[in-house]
């Protein structure tokens, strides 16, 4: 059950897919290819020696409430500690406030070893960088002066408050109340779900609470955004008196046991002190900042278990010993890697996992870009090409994660069954992620109603159109692999091409048509998505290859990972346009009272 940080499977996505070259520029020499390998390196270790150890653990233990008090699992606080002492909760933040200015091009990998060695740990810092990004696009700079610093220290950490009983997913819906006093507001309310609402690893935490104040409109546009300190700061920055919020109680989950899932109450006695963060009315769109962030990294969640899945499944697979090998003479047993199914499941778990980790990587690559070119053109270029895919990036690769999770089970047979192998709880760990930050369903929807409506379609068509260049390129380099890896992108772009024309029409003219083929439309668009940028990485082998040296072995597998990527999967694509076409009528006319 241990896990080792693929370094030269990230290296390559980075440079051969994402175009860290492209972003490395304007970032001086902290983003230099040598020195990121050994970044990556150092947080591998971290990430195999200190996390990956109390993953099983912490599971089995969980964290607990007592006396009002959550405590993590042990080894959990340790953790956390080395991961602050050690600089990496200020990888990608401004050097003005103590972060390292790092790209996120970069960052982002390092984020998947967290979560790859203990998901249940790792999800606590990743909402304390949404937290970060959050203010530091809409907060005050007093705000920022007080909070940045420690939380991009990781001195404090932060937390995300939206959901309440009653609500849901409907955010427009929430009751909780802020109410004017002099230069803050009094905050009463409720709200569920709320990941590390406490923990025993810092002396204080920020939460940023969604509320309404009493003369708000209605809805979505009445939500104002406010940061909750659970211990008041004094004007030196010392801490004073506790703010009235608590935990109630902790969730019982299915997995990520080790992170405290808690109800949070504000205001037990009169009203929980906060302060406003942008605009009065206006915080869902200030939200939006810090759930896009976690949003990303909730979909490089999915990539991180379907690694961790994979690695095990492949130990276990090279470990087990059973049945001879189909068509030899020998009777003795072999091990299960020999035969064709399993062989077959683990290169599909490793096809789908490289996928989506150049997508993440992709992705993050592009919010870099839009940030920081010089080229006011391509900044906007850039940005429209992150706000497309992070729906994307989100759902599909959790939707990965889930799958490469039980496919790992699947590898170990009647022991993936049995918790004491560790399998099942990859799986059962992956299985939030398609949930939290909005489900895959609402991620589908935010795609289809909000990025592809805009413009008519113009980010998508952008999109489409640099998947034509990449089958240009194929086309240009000989070899059986990338012709069949060829052949297969055309037909996925085209059916996603034809996807696109058909649902930027459906928005007009039967929106609820649009939105029974919206899950179908997110799953083509990242299974073609996939094949692109899984084709980029096999050209960049073939070259290499053609170049000849000692790599040829990690260059040859990239190709042919990139060939079952065609065969297996990219091939579904044209099959999926139909039901999203087409399928909506059977969808919309089956009558409530026969479910």
């Amino acid at each position: 059950m241990s896990y080792t940080a693929p370094i030269r499977d990230m290296a390559f996505a980075l440079e051969a897919i994402a175009g860290l070259d492209q972003v490395a520029p304007h970032f001086g020499d902290s983003a230099a290819p040598d020195l990121v390998r050994q970044i990556l390196e150092e947080a591998g270790k971290l990430a195999g020696e200190v996390l990956a150890p109390i993953n099983r653990s912490g599971d089995i233990e969980g964290s607990t409430l007592e006396n009002g008090l959550v405590r993590t699992p042990k080894g959990f606080k340790e953790a956390y500690k080395a991961y602050a002492e050690g600089g990496w909760n200020g990888l990608p933040f401004e050097p003005e406030f103590g972060g390292q200015g790092l790209p996120w091009t970069v960052a982002i990998p390092v984020q998947e070893m967290w979560n790859a060695a203990n998901l249940g740990w790792a999800v606590g810092p990743l909402l304390t960088f949404g937290a970060v990004e959050a203010l530091t696009s809409h907060g005050t700079d007093a705000q920022k002066r007080a909070y940045l610093p420690k939380l991009i220290s990781g001195e404090w950490t932060a937390t995300m408050n939206l959901t309440e009983p009653h609500a849901g997913s409907d955010v427009g819906a929430l009751r909780t109340r802020a109410v004017r006093e002099g230069d803050h507001y009094r905050i009463t309310g409720q709200k569920i779900f709320i990941t590390y609402g406490d923990q025993d690893w810092t002396d204080n935490i920020i939460h940023l609470v969604l509320a309404r104040l009493p003369d708000a409109p209605p809805g979505s546009k009445g939500i104002s955004l406010f940061l909750v300190p659970k211990i008041m700061a004094r004007p030196d920055g010392s801490l004073g008196e506790r703010n009235d919020l608590r935990v109630v109680s902790l969730e019982h989950k299915m997995g990520i046991n080790g992170s405290p899932t808690c109800v949070m109450a504000y205001g037990d006695g009169g009203g929980a002190k906060g302060y406003l963060v942008g605009q009065e009315n206006e915080g869902l769109a200030c939200m939006f900042t810090m759930m896009n962030n976690a949003r990303l990294q909730v979909g490089l969640q999915g990539v991180a278990i379907a690694e961790r899945a994979y690695q095990q499944a492949r130990d276990y697979a090279r470990a087990r010993v059973q049945s001879r090998e189909l068509g030899s003479r020998n009777p003795a047993a072999v091990p299960i890697i020999r035969h064709p199914d399993v062989r077959r499941m683990l290169l599909h778990m490793k096809a789908l996992i490289e996928a989506s980790r150049a997508l993440a990587y992709s992705a993050a690559a592009s919010l870099d870009l839009a940030k920081r070119h010089p080229d006011a053109g391509e900044r906007a270029r850039h940005h429209a090409r992150i706000d497309l895919l992070t729906p994307v990036v989100k759902a599909w690769s959790t939707d990965i994660g889930v799958e490469a999770a039980s496919l790992g089970i699947q590898v170990h047979g009647g022991m993936g069954f049995i918790e004491e192998t560790g399998a099942a709880q990859h799986y059962r760990d992956a299985r939030i992620t398609p949930i939290y930050e909005g489900t895959n369903g609402i991620q589908a929807n935010d795609l289809v109603f909000r990025k592809l409506a805009r413009g008519q379609g113009e980010a998508a068509h952008a999109f489409l159109a640099e998947i034509g260049e990449t089958e240009a390129a194929l086309a240009g380099v000989p070899g059986d692999d990338l012709a069949a890896l060829g052949n297969q992108l055309r037909s996925g772009r085209q059916a996603l091409s034809e996807a696109t024309t058909a649902l930027v029409g459906a928005l007009k003219t039967d929106p609820k048509a649009a939105a029974a083929g919206a899950t179908g439309y997110l799953r083509l668009f990242g299974l073609v998505a996939g094949g692109h940028l899984i084709a980029r990485g096999a050209l960049a082998a073939s070259h290499a290859l053609s170049r000849g040296g000692a790599d040829s072995g990690f260059y040859e597998a990239r190709l042919v990972v990139a060939r079952f990527y065609a065969d297996h999967l990219l091939s579904q694509a044209p099959a999926l346009l139909h039901p999203l076409r087409d399928g909506s009528a059977a969808v919309l006319s089956f009558a409530e009272d026969q479910f």
